[in-house]
């Protein structure tokens, strides 16, 4: 035990000693290697149970639509529902499926179509379970440990790239694919199991959940109103645009260096080994350059780098080159990732967690569609040069976007704002809700009030009010309301629990601004009659 113990004080491993989080990087783990086994078996066996090259393709889009399908309404359900036991749900829902596939397999009645119904009900599992996990980690880690701890979550990511396709494909020689699908559900119970280990903390509100379409529109606002995430998504979406073409034309890629199936491989765990190599390296890389140069650099070398490896198309120069492409593409990746994860508070951290996923996604399936196209009418070469450059050039054309913009805002909870004193009867869905704050300012500081009211409009957006407006009256100079809509009494009453440092910051900054000793006067006004519909 001794020398573990000393691996884990390497500054990139420190997040493995604490024991949650090694637990759930394990269960991680295990969830990523089922997801390359399921792949690589089920795309064999397709091979063998029809001669349509459609349906063998196919395999892959079953795969991963459920990700645009069910993205943003995962993240919304990870946010409203017990984390642990919905992450528990999602593997149980992968498990079963493999315990499935692997019964129908051995009865001799898995049928083409049912393997490609399967992939996509697996794929279900998949989807729901990504946002959870990016929720979870920022809550069993802290947050000067975030940063290792999302690179080693990015390092299970590729260690399951490599050992997963390498296992399915030794077994799948030795052994029946229904063996593959019976050890796939056995890692998924493990997985389980440790996930089941795990004890979360219970949420300390007293309101009811949020509901499920509401809270789907709070999470795409609050990532609408939020400019730095914003800028991730739209960095993510370009970036695995470019990066899209090497991992899609690589089995074409590989046939050109003369080493067919052997040579795709090899790229491929070269790919995997760079990017975990330059993982274990991010602490002391940290140190030196911040997110934006990480960002610029790693899109300028894996742009660099994939159309080297077209342009020389040797196994001497490609395989080394892949180990750079999958480092440049890591420092990349995670570095958006913990952009995002900083600029989310918890509450609704899944949601926005679901929303990059949808834009890495999206960014990637659009890459492979559109460079396989430029490919089939140019050639391989020119379409992985192609998108390299569209990937300097997107990156020329966004510089001035910073994904660090402003600093890191200090999301901490802290006591939630006063329940509101009422002399009536509210129920919790009575709506809308409107509030007005008042305020008495000295006019020759307008500008100034008016920037950071500015501020407070996105932050009050960002949490979910319907809308926001500023009025200044035009009888007494220096008096402004704020006017801004909840949707119901028990949204009005999440608001006010959501309080955090940064909002207690932004008050004062308001509070700088007010005359006289009383606090800026606040009125709430609830909805006295349900919305008439037209006839």
């Amino acid at each position: 035990m001794k020398p573990l113990s000393r691996l884990l004080q390497a500054p990139a491993l420190i997040p493995l000693q604490n024991r949650v989080y090694r637990g759930l990087w394990l269960a991680w783990l295990m969830a990523n290697m089922t997801m390359w086994i399921h792949d690589v078996t089920a795309g064999w066996r397709m091979v063998q149970l029809t001669d349509s090259t459609v349906m063998v393709a196919l395999v892959q889009t079953a795969s991963t639509l459920p990700v645009f399908l069910l993205g943003i309404a995962s993240g919304a359900l990870a946010d409203i529902v017990d984390r642990r036991r919905y992450f528990a749900a999602t593997q149980l829902w992968v498990c079963v499926t493999a315990v499935l596939l692997a019964g129908l397999e051995l009865a001799g009645a898995l049928t083409a179509p049912l393997l490609l119904l399967l992939t996509f009900v697996n794929g279900i599992g998949l989807a729901l379970r990504w946002p959870v996990f990016s929720a979870i980690v920022p809550e069993v880690l802290r947050r000067e440990e975030l940063p290792a701890g999302l690179a080693l979550s990015s390092i299970s990511m590729n260690l399951s790239r490599i050992a997963g396709p390498l296992l399915a494909g030794a077994l799948l020689a030795m052994a029946a694919p229904a063996l593959v699908f019976a050890l796939n559900a056995l890692l998924a119970g493990a997985g389980l199991w440790l996930i089941l280990r795990w004890k979360s903390a219970q949420r300390a509100s007293t309101l009811p959940g949020e509901r499920f379409l509401g809270a789907m529109r709070v999470g795409l606002q609050h990532v609408w109103q939020s400019p730095r995430m914003r800028v991730v998504v739209v960095r993510a979406f370009l970036f695995f645009l470019q990066s899209s073409a090497l991992v899609a034309l690589l089995p074409l890629i590989a046939h050109r260096t003369g080493g067919g199936a052997a040579m795709f491989t090899a790229m491929m765990a070269s790919m995997g080994a760079g990017a975990i190599v330059a993982a274990l390296q991010f602490p002391r890389w940290r140190q030196r350059f911040g997110r934006d140069a990480f960002v610029r650099y790693g899109t300028v070398a894996h742009a660099l780098v994939s159309a080297g490896i077209v342009i020389v198309p040797t196994p001497w120069f490609a395989l080394p080159a892949m180990a750079l492409a999958g480092a440049a593409w890591i420092s990349t990746a995670n570095t958006l990732v913990m952009s995002a994860q900083l600029a989310l508070p918890d509450w609704v951290r899944a949601r926005g967690m679901s929303i990059y996923q949808v834009a890495l996604m999206g960014g990637t399936a659009v890459g492979a569609w559109l460079w396989g196209h430029v490919a089939d009418v140019s050639s391989v070469p020119a379409a992985v040069v192609a998108a390299s450059v569209s990937g300097l050039a997107f990156l020329l054309l966004t510089l001035r976007h910073s994904v660090e913009q402003g600093g890191d805002e200090d999301f901490t909870p802290r006591q939630a704002r006063p329940a509101p004193a009422v002399a009536v009867d509210v129920k919790p869905d009575e709506g809308p809700v409107m509030v007005e704050v008042e305020y008495h300012i000295d006019p020759a500081r307008a500008a100034d009030f008016a920037e950071v009211m500015q501020a407070t409009r996105c932050a009050r957006l960002r949490q979910g009010v319907l809308s926001w407006e500023l009025f200044r009256d035009t009888t007494q100079p220096g008096r402004y309301v704020e006017h801004f809509i909840d949707e119901s009494w028990v949204a009005h009453h999440r608001w006010l629990e959501r309080f955090s440092a940064a909002d207690d910051m932004l008050r004062s900054q308001r509070l700088a601004f007010h005359l006289g000793d009383r606090p800026p006067r606040i009125r709430r006004y609830v909805a006295a009659l349900a919305p008439s519909v037209e006839r």
